[in-house]
């Protein structure tokens, strides 16, 4: 059964249109594509993104703890600052994707609402023997964001942060609009962009008050649509839709972004090391453009000739571009940009 987000009084006083994504109903859109298009990319966009898992980890072992189970260097990190991560099984499949922020006293760590159970199971597996304690916050607290050209004002109004002082990805306690959060440096489609997590219970008024700074720099909240072409347009890939539990991390292009290899063993570590040492997969996550308006819907088969080579993940129309973009997968004889595929109704270009 598919949660609400914790603003949806929000979103339905505002008209928007609501739909499930990925477990969770959010808004698709508040106003027109065109429109909300134009706000994120010429002033700022305020989003719902009511889409995590919110987990804290607690005691004197929760920096060599999470280290040790997980695919990036959590040992490194500097109170203030984030990384991104994986949980893989024995073969090195994806089993979530983490975000993890480190404080002084415990590290916060966002996952994705449609494997909550699964992650949170995968992180307390080997807690046993350590002194370590992993909090389930995700039903007491939740999450927005701002991005775009004019987000830093409204984020040093709201509370006086200067975003861009802080080295992405980042975190910092704040009091934004008089309530307390986790101010997160975080860009969700490659501009500067903020991402605050609150307490449930004052996140509608936190949303109202922030849409007012936004409105008054020429912004506007947007849905899950437009998000969507901009992530595609900043070729940010999102867990399930674009990576899962059906591919290793190079196959899923991830290998520079959520993996140490300086770090030593970690469930999955031998396979993703293997892979480094063979220097190649047989399939690899890519980014495409269509030759069409209309985006090919997710599976849709890419073939070279009457060779089936790859499938389709994800597509939106893309205005930057003219035409449909998306991501997907292929076979390594198309891996290099320019090459051109086949689907039925037009051709995808790897970008």
């Amino acid at each position: 059964m598919a949660t609400d987000t914790p603003l949806i009084e929000e979103h339905r006083a505002a008209g928007a249109r609501l739909a499930e994504f990925e477990g969770c109903v959010l808004p698709e859109n508040f106003s027109n594509f065109k429109e909300e298009y134009r706000v994120a990319r010429e002033a700022v966009a305020l989003f719902d993104t009511n889409l995590h898992v919110i987990l804290t980890l607690t005691g004197r072992d929760r920096v060599s703890y999470l280290h040790a189970i997980t695919s990036n260097d959590i040992k490194s990190l500097a109170a203030g600052s984030g990384t991104l991560a994986l949980l893989l099984n024995p073969q090195g499949h994806i089993l979530a994707e983490l975000e993890v922020y480190a404080l002084q006293e415990k590290l916060l760590v966002l996952s994705h609402a449609s494997v909550r159970e699964r992650a949170i199971t995968t992180l307390r597996r080997y807690v046993i023997a350590s002194q370590v304690r992993i909090e389930d916050l995700t039903d007491e607290m939740g999450s927005l964001a701002v991005e775009g050209p004019h987000a830093e004002e409204v984020v040093k109004e709201a509370c006086g942060v200067s975003l861009g002082s802080l080295r992405e990805p980042a975190i910092r306690d704040s009091t934004v609009e008089g309530f307390e959060c986790h101010l997160l440096r975080r860009s969700h489609f490659g501009q500067i962009g903020a991402e605050l997590i609150a307490r449930r219970e004052v996140l509608p008024a936190l949303w109202r008050r922030l849409l007012a700074r936004v409105r008054a720099h020429g912004g506007a909240p947007i849905g899950m649509a437009t998000f969507n072409t901009l992530r595609l347009e900043a070729e940010v890939p999102w867990f399930p839709i674009d990576f899962n539990d059906q591919m290793i991390p190079h196959e899923a292009a991830l290998e520079d972004s959520h993996v140490s290899f300086n770090k030593g063993c970690y469930t999955g570590q031998e396979i993703v090391e293997r892979v480094r040492s063979r220097g190649h997969v047989n399939r690899r996550r890519v980014s495409l453009k269509f030759s069409t308006a209309t985006p090919p819907p997710p599976g849709t088969k890419l073939r070279a000739g009457t060779t089936e080579v790859g499938s389709v993940t994800s597509s939106a129309f893309s205005p930057a571009a003219g035409a449909a973009i998306g991501m997907g997968y292929v076979r390594r004889e198309h891996f290099s940009p320019g090459s051109v595929l086949e689907f039925d109704g037009g051709t995808a270009e790897v970008r």
